[in-house]
């Protein structure tokens, strides 16, 4: 995981050189290239070659699941949204960089992570490719990240959020680009209809538990630790699955979640989906 979360560093470096307007790419780069776990680019990777597909084809599309990806944390921080000031271990990009640049920042990364993925990805049947974009937007548009994000700010202090909320936001504001980052690796490896479909459940199992595991540490780790504001979200009244559930039972959540993404890998080589369920454990036991 390591090795490969390099190469997609080395990957994303290349992808975005300092150009002009310097102040622009400036910003981009700073958030981009910041240290990350790349978990979603590496599950891209990860998903490919458990269909015979190769490292090289899918590594546009991975990295374009990182700018998305980055793009949201940018937006998420933004005083008008999370108010964060602390993110990755480093000051949010707004607080760099001023908010009128994080806005731009992010739409930015948002409109080359399109771009990127289409022009970058080489020797894949045009339709693949086709497919596989149109899956990162939907996963990031109203109907995945951008829908979880609204009902999130909707609900903002509200004291009766329910689960079934809760699940809502999560599973679209968090899951559903992991659910695309798997999904876009299968499809460019040529995978079946069904190993995507099982790919794409498996994606949504682990989406879900990042976001489990994610309320854990707010309430259980320090700043330092998770390299961003630990407590913020209950400090802001927002509802957490430890909140509405208890520390245990979410930890327990977890771990079925960590089962049920395993279950799905089932029917592939034992082998070759060992990065994957590698993942699946990561996810449930890091610890920032």
């Amino acid at each position: 995981m390591a090795e490969k979360a390099r190469r997609v560093d080395d990957a994303l470096d290349r992808a975005l050189p300092l150009r002009h307007p310097e102040r622009l790419l400036a910003s981009m780069r700073y958030s981009l290239l910041a240290p990350g776990k790349r978990v979603r680019p590496v599950l891209t990777l990860a998903a490919c070659e458990l269909v015979g597909g190769e490292e090289s084809t899918a590594m546009p599309f991975a990295c374009a699941v990182e700018m998305l990806h980055v793009m949201s944390l940018v937006h998420d921080d933004l005083p008008c949204i999370d108010n964060d000031e602390l993110r990755r271990g480093l000051p949010s990009n707004h607080v760099a960089f001023g908010e009128g640049v994080a806005v731009l920042a992010g739409d930015a990364l948002h409109c080359f992570a399109f771009a990127h993925a289409a022009e970058a990805t080489a020797g894949v049947p045009p339709m693949r490719v086709l497919r596989a974009v149109a899956e990162l937007g939907k996963a990031t548009g109203a109907e995945g990240l951008l829908a979880g994000q609204v009902v999130d700010i909707e609900h903002f202090g509200q004291t009766e959020v329910g689960l079934e909320v809760l699940e809502y936001i999560h599973l679209h504001k968090t899951a559903r680009l992991l659910e695309a980052a798997v999904a876009c690796g299968g499809i460019i490896g040529g995978a079946e209809e069904e190993e995507v479909e099982r790919l794409r459940r498996y994606g949504r199992a682990v989406g879900l538990l990042f976001q489990v595991v994610d309320d854990v540490l707010d309430v259980t780790r320090t700043s330092e630790e998770l390299g961003k504001t630990a407590g913020k979200d209950l400090a802001k009244g927002k509802a957490t699955y430890p909140k509405l559930m208890g520390l245990e039972k979410a930890r327990l959540l977890a771990e079925e979640l960590a089962a049920k993404a395993e279950e799905e890998l089932q029917g592939f080589d034992r082998n070759i989906a060992r990065p994957l369920r590698h993942l699946a454990r990561y996810i449930a036991h890091r610890h920032n």
